[in-house]
């Protein structure tokens, strides 16, 4: 029997590993469905506008800006639309005119038009600016220029903004790329970061508003991790724009899009690369050699331009910005093609890159690793500045930051960056609960607690088989069967699963509390104030 249930287990594990939709669960919110319940005081009474575009919606599908056109207890005044307009189909670059809506009767208010950053007579019926735009986590995909610029002017104006928080869609963990020097700064480029960034919208807004100084509130999303990406919030992609169709298209952003005017350029929205002049055998081989995680080269000729098409084999291991780099290097190697240079305006070239730099790198015929070594030190120093910005846990068992969230297992520490003093504490049936080892928040916003001492707590007996990893929690009857180190889980006989794992943390095997006590029927609540977990 023992067998049969660590292959049903294993089995599951296997196909829903292969099914991005196996990570959302009914705890993952974002920041809009947030900002409707816990964080709906934010705009209650007040004149809002709201920052917006098709990419703006819940998990439900519904546009946030039919849901706050629906909230009696608040006025919707107006609607302001990024690059690609509000509903996102003007091509890059466009411009986009103002107008008014033809349902709401209220003005939709262009930010790349005649301005790029709202002004005082548009902001002048707004109490509250709303932000809820999807990134894709590239430095030079504008919309988070908007976000800065949106910021700067309700600092100017005295305006509070609200950037309701959504996922970074190539996760949290790969930060790469050469920096942002002050001289190269832009709408394409808005501050000091690296390519990619590695940051939520949340996050961005904390660190832009060092400079800034506005009134900023971010509702922050529950259940989002830094190791997720896109795929594993269980959400559906909506177009960000034209040429970012899908989650591809996402990844290959700055995997293909590095080359302006170069010649060397993308094609079939981000998914190739190449230009005149490349063999595209040689191209592959080149790249395919070169180490880079998760994709595969595969030569592909366009007319008269060799280049590769990107075959992405791992979501989480691939890195768009380091291959992005490594991609244009070896084409210059093939082609030499002519860099271009900034003199009395500044290229395109080096506003994506963010400094001449890169440039002359080429130039001097640096190999790609030779490149990477050269920003390394600048990007390490930003890591470490970045790290007191950042509101999601990164893994190490601490929480980084944390705005608020309803969870029993979320850290809820209100300043970005510092670690919680305040102990946790664990009730249950209203005894409070003393461990041998310190609980913990893990990467995914759960409380991990030393596995014996909660059991006995909850009245139930445990055993653990060494062999097969299983542990095994009985309980009036019923027989909950946990895997470590799987997220799948025997309960009653019904195979489950859930958003995090057992694990062993300082010779001690960690359970999720939350799980452990709602498999067996207990209730289990947390309050931020007191930081106490009660299961009852």
């Amino acid at each position: 029997m023992r067998k049969i249930i660590i292959i049903l287990v294993s089995v599951a594990a296997l196909l829903l590993s292969c099914n991005a939709a196996f990570a959302q669960t009914s705890n993952f919110k974002l920041g809009n469905e947030l900002l409707m319940t816990k964080y709906h005081h934010l705009i209650e009474g007040k004149r809002a506008g709201l920052v917006t575009n098709q990419s703006g919606v819940n998990s439900q599908g519904v546009s946030t800006i039919d849901v706050l056109a629906g909230d009696p207890s608040i006025q919707l005044t107006a609607l302001f639309g990024p690059e690609h307009g509000i509903d996102g189909k003007a091509k890059a670059g466009a411009y986009v005119e103002s107008y008014t809506h033809p349902v709401l009767g209220i003005p939709v208010y262009s930010l790349y038009g005649a301005t790029r950053e709202p002004t005082a007579e548009m902001l002048k019926n707004v109490d509250v600016l709303v932000f809820d735009v999807q990134d894709i986590g590239a430095r030079s995909y504008t919309y988070m220029s908007t976000l800065n610029y949106c910021m700067v002017a309700a600092q100017k104006n005295n305006k509070t903004v609200v950037v309701l928080d959504r996922p970074n869609p190539v996760g949290g963990v790969i930060v790469e790329g050469p920096m942002m020097e002050d001289p190269y700064i832009t709408f394409v480029g808005v501050d000091n970061l690296p390519m990619a960034h590695g940051m939520t919208a949340g996050e961005l807004a904390k660190f832009y508003n060092r400079k800034i100084g506005a009134n900023l509130e971010v509702v922050p999303m529950e259940g989002y991790a830094r190791s997720m990406i896109y795929q594993d919030t269980g959400l559906s992609w909506v177009q960000t724009s034209p040429n970012i169709p899908d989650l591809d298209a996402v990844f290959g952003y700055m995997a293909t899009g590095l080359g302006e005017g170069t010649g060397i350029g993308q094609a079939d929205t981000f998914k190739w690369i190449g230009g005149n002049g490349v063999d595209a055998r040689k191209f592959a081989d080149l790249l395919n050699n070169a180490g880079l995680p998760g994709v595969v080269f595969v030569p592909e000729t366009k007319g008269e331009r060799g280049g590769v098409r990107l075959n992405i084999t791992d979501y989480h291991a691939f890195n768009p910005a380091k291959t992005g780099i490594y991609a244009l290097t070896y084409a210059h190697s093939l082609t030499n093609f002519t860099v271009p240079k900034s003199g009395a305006t500044v290229v395109m070239f080096d506003k994506i890159m963010g400094t001449n730099k890169i440039g002359q790198y080429l130039e001097q015929g640096l190999t790609p690793q030779q490149i990477e070594a050269q920003y390394a030190g600048a990007l390490n120093r930003f890591k470490e500045l970045r790290k007191q910005y950042l509101i999601y846990g990164d893994g190490t068992g601490q929480n980084a930051g944390g705005d608020g969230g309803s969870n029993a297992d979320q850290d809820t520490n209100q300043d970005a960056g510092q670690v919680q003093q305040q102990p946790i504490s664990v009730i249950v049936e209203g005894r409070a609960i003393d461990f041998d080892a310190a609980p913990f928040v893990d990467a995914n916003n759960r409380l991990m607690v030393p596995l014996r001492a909660i059991v006995e707590a909850l009245a139930a007996t445990v055993d653990y088989d060494e062999e097969t990893r299983e542990i095994t929690i009985v309980k009036q009857g019923q027989t909950n069967i946990f895997m470590l180190n799987s997220n799948m889980v025997l309960v009653g006989g019904e195979l489950k699963s859930m958003d995090t794992m057992p694990v062993v943390k300082n010779s001690r095997t960690m359970v999720p509390v939350r799980y452990v006590g709602e498999y067996f029927g207990a209730q289990v609540n947390w309050d931020p104030a007191t930081r106490i977990v009660t299961v009852d």
